[in-house]
């Protein structure tokens, strides 16, 4: 069986007991602002409304003293603070923010904390191109960006608030370094690097794309040979491949394929061999990774691609030459012998890889091009397979122990590099001292902070620890005498690969944070955020967290359970069809006699597309507009609605009008509601009804209050589909409206459905929901019990309303698209 699913559809009715349950209400929630009576739900009540509940609708945050109700923990990708939101980020956070309310309401304590991705080189350009301090520049942008969230009140815990260029953090990250330098999990080598000429800084492989330009400013990248820092993320390869098979994980879908993709089959091991030359192009080391490690002290040679060590005009001279051997030896660590190297195409390198280990008497491949250039070897004798396992142990932990690889990895997966020579990022924490060699900073002379840069030099357009000529004058830790401080600092990435750790501990000053801590909020229970992050930064956040598991420091190997892959906010882009240029949709006109849009002043033809929003392709949307048009409530259900949070949205106004029709649709059944029920005393609600299609409609709404309350709470906890979730919201609101007036003035099945469709609003639209409930807690009689509603607070205190369990439904299961039957109950 591949797959299966229940498919849940209308109820077949069962009879309920339906005397009325009177409560008299002694204390009632808050009281509202409009009472729904004399005001439309205009931009004006909208405003009134947002005003009066924005400092009474977000708090119930996390209560760390609470062990009464389970932790539920919703982690958002924390945004770069480039001083403006724009559309992705209100996405992103609009979804974490009703969710966490949503799990709120069903008795979680959640933690919802929110911080900043600060380090980095779009910080750095732009505090230069400003003419401002780095630091400062950052800062105001911080600002400016938590004031605009603030602007959409989300329910974010702000006193867990982090921001990583902030000393307090980085301390940490510098701390994570040396534990991962103390494993042996840290190494510093010379080694061919790409190198972003525009930028003037190293790129890890995974930062430039299948073009070879680089991911940040689309130049074409260098290939440059440099010392750089590496984490050895190949030594959890297996462990990561593994994980991904983990039972817990929860909604991953295809990002573990793309996970399984990049992290490749472990179906080898890499070695690090020394490499002795005197070409000074080639570096001091060379990794070569092998399918046969069992064989590897047999290896007889190496081969390297023409296109890895030549230039591009000697690479064209040597496409059809013959084998060329270098003056350079590979020392095999195993036997000490030395291996020729030559340079060749004959061989078929792994992939990814520029070079080749040749094992002769393993390959028949290898036996043919040793013969090709003369090298002698001895036949081993056939073994065992208890033989080559006891061989292959031994290669392994001998490789592990010199610290030269020997871990199972897949022949595309390298180890991380993490140097970066740019100024506006975390230092890294090393000395090096002529006697002493690589020394670690210790401990408590962390943090190393980040010097001031002359602003004369940082203008210039590349500023360097290099600059900070003071800065780098230090002592050696271990012997006293002068020595130099590392110049490069660490890719953004390393920061960010363990934030969600440090907002369970945000305070500590003493260490990462709280192992208790860690065991009562990890795992992550739900991750949010851009399906562009599925790569890299989920692959470093899990070889952290595995690494820390490892550690004993956290309780699961996987960091994140579930996770909810948001898809980018597209603009419609114009460009002139002939030379590409974007414009504005202003001058643009659509002909509609042939149905084709053209430029307004030259008539070029222009083509018409979706995009990613951009600034530079005009096709940005500010979402503070929307908030000034809209209001907060609305901006979020235009944003959830019509699209599943897990596709690309293609924004269009054309929601708008379905969404506020939707709003008035609910303002004004709950108007007629009060308008019909505030006057009528006790008795009155309690004489029979008399309109004969009264029990049909009752049963009605007991069918409609449980049918869409099912399909709700399963489109925001199974399915994610937060606008299916609102589709069934609009299909109560019809059911709502279509009963007759007696069913409206008498039923609790009518009262217990509205109730149910107010709390059900409350996640995605706080304000006008906490509006509308203080409004139905305003009449002083009701019928719906007490056991299902708290009428004396406010709807956010509501616990989620459950399913009554004398309610039937239709299950029919399908396996493979086929029906296996139908059971009624």
């Amino acid at each position: 069986m591949k797959y299966g699913f229940i498919n849940l559809t209308r109820p077949i009715l069962k009879r309920r007991n339906t005397n009325f349950v009177t409560t008299i209400v002694r204390k009632r929630a808050s009281t509202g602002v409009c009472s729904l009576k004399d005001d439309d739900f205009d931009r004006i009540t909208k405003g009134k409304i947002e005003l009066y509940w924005k400092d009474k609708v977000n708090q119930n945050l996390y209560n760390e003293d609470d062990t009464t109700r389970d932790k539920f923990y919703i982690l958002s990708m924390f945004p770069y603070p480039s001083g403006k939101l724009h559309m992705g980020h209100v996405r992103v956070y609009t979804i974490s923010d009703a969710v966490a309310r949503f799990y709120r309401m069903k008795g979680k304590n959640v933690i919802h904390p929110m911080g900043w991705d600060a380090f980095g080189l779009p910080a750095e350009n732009a505090a230069n191109e400003h003419q401002i301090d780095p630091k400062e520049w950052t800062a105001i942008n911080i600002a400016t960006m938590r004031e605009q969230l603030n602007a959409l009140n989300y329910s974010f815990d702000w006193d867990r608030e982090i921001t990583t260029c902030d000393p307090k953090y980085y301390r940490w990250t510098q701390e994570l370094f040396l534990r991962l330098f103390e494993k042996g999990l840290i190494y510093q080598k010379e080694e061919y690097v790409n190198w972003d000429p525009v930028d003037k800084t190293v790129l890890a492989e995974e930062q430039v794309d299948v073009n070879n330009k680089s991911w940040r400013s689309g130049a074409k990248v260098e290939r440059k040979l440099l010392k750089q820092w590496f984490i050895r993320t190949t030594a959890f390869a297996k462990s990561l491949l593994d994980g991904l098979n983990d039972p817990t994980l929860k909604e991953w879908r295809d990002i573990i394929k793309i996970q399984k993709n990049w992290i490749g089959d472990c179906n080898g091991v890499s070695f690090e061999f020394e490499l002795v030359s005197n070409i000074t192009q080639l570096p001091k080391t060379i990794n070569l990774w092998t399918d046969k490690p069992a064989f590897v002290r047999f290896a007889k040679f190496v081969v390297i691609s023409p296109s890895s060590v030549l230039n591009q005009q000697e690479y064209s001279d040597d496409v059809n030459a013959q084998i060329r051997k270098m003056k350079a030896t590979v020392i095999n660590p195993f036997t000490k012998q030395e291996l020729p190297v030559f340079i060749s195409k004959e061989l078929v390198f792994p992939t990814s890889r520029d070079n080749y280990l040749g094992i002769p008497s393993a390959s028949i491949e290898d036996f043919k091009f040793a013969e090709s250039v003369g090298i002698q070897f001895q036949r081993h004798n056939i073994r065992s397979h208890e033989e080559l396992q006891n061989e292959l142990n031994e290669v392994l932990s001998t490789a592990k122990k010199w610290n030269i690889g020997g871990y199972p990895v897949s022949c595309r997966l390298k180890d991380w590099l993490i140097s970066r020579q740019r100024y506006w990022g975390t230092p890294i924490p090393i000395i090096h001292c002529e006697n002493c060699g690589i020394q670690p900073v210790p401990r408590n002379q962390l943090p190393v902070m980040l010097p001031k840069i002359d602003p004369n030099v940082a203008l210039k357009g590349h500023s360097t620890l290099l600059n900070a000529k003071e800065w780098l004058q230090t002592v050696c830790p271990n012997c006293g005498n002068h020595a130099i401080r590392e110049a490069d600092t660490m890719d953004t990435f390393v920061d960010s690969c363990w934030y969600f750790l440090r907002y369970i501990d945000p305070k500590n000053q003493e260490e990462m944070f709280s192992m208790e801590k860690a065991k009562k909020i990890l795992p992550v229970d739900l991750y949010i955020g851009g399906k562009e992050h599925a790569m890299l930064h989920l692959y470093y956040a899990r070889f952290i967290n595995h690494f820390l598991y490892e550690e004993g420091l956290v309780p699961t190997r996987e960091p994140f359970k579930q996770l909810l892959v948001q898809g980018m906010v597209m603009g419609r882009t114009y460009q002139i069809s002939n030379t590409g240029q974007y414009i504005k949709e202003s001058d643009v006109i659509k002909d509609k006699v042939n149905n084709q849009y053209e430029e307004k002043n030259t008539g070029r033809p222009v083509t018409v597309t979706w995009e990613k929003m951009s600034k530079s392709k005009h096709n940005g949307i500010d979402p503070l507009e929307l908030l000034e048009h809209h209001g907060i409530d609305t901006t979020r259900l235009l944003i959830l609605a019509d699209v599943a949070p897990t596709s690309h949205r293609n924004w269009s106004t054309d929601t708008i009008p379905g969404i506020t029709n939707w709003q008035h649709r609910i303002w004004r059944t709950l108007k007629e509601f009060i308008s019909m029920r505030e006057h009528l005393s006790l008795e009155e609600l309690q004489t029979a009804p008399t309109n004969p299609k009264y029990v049909k409609d009752d049963e009605y709404m007991f069918d409609s209050r449980n049918y869409f309350l099912k399909m709700v709470t399963f489109n925001i906890t199974e399915s994610q589909q937060l606008s299916v979730a609102i589709s069934r919201m609009q299909g109560l609101t019809n059911s709502l409206r279509k009963v007759c007036s007696d069913c409206k003035l008498k039923s609790r099945e009518y009262e217990r459905a509205l109730a149910t469709q107010i709390i059900m609003l409350a996640p995605l639209a706080p304000h006008l929901a906490s509006e509308l409930w203080a409004a139905f807690c305003s009449i002083p009689h009701h019928l719906i019990s007490r056991e299902e509603v708290q009428l004396d607070k406010d709807v956010l205190e509501q616990r989620w309303p459950e399913i009554d369990m004398n309610y039937n439904m239709t299950m029919t299961v399908h396996v493979n698209n086929r029906s296996f039957g139908t059971s009624k109950g």
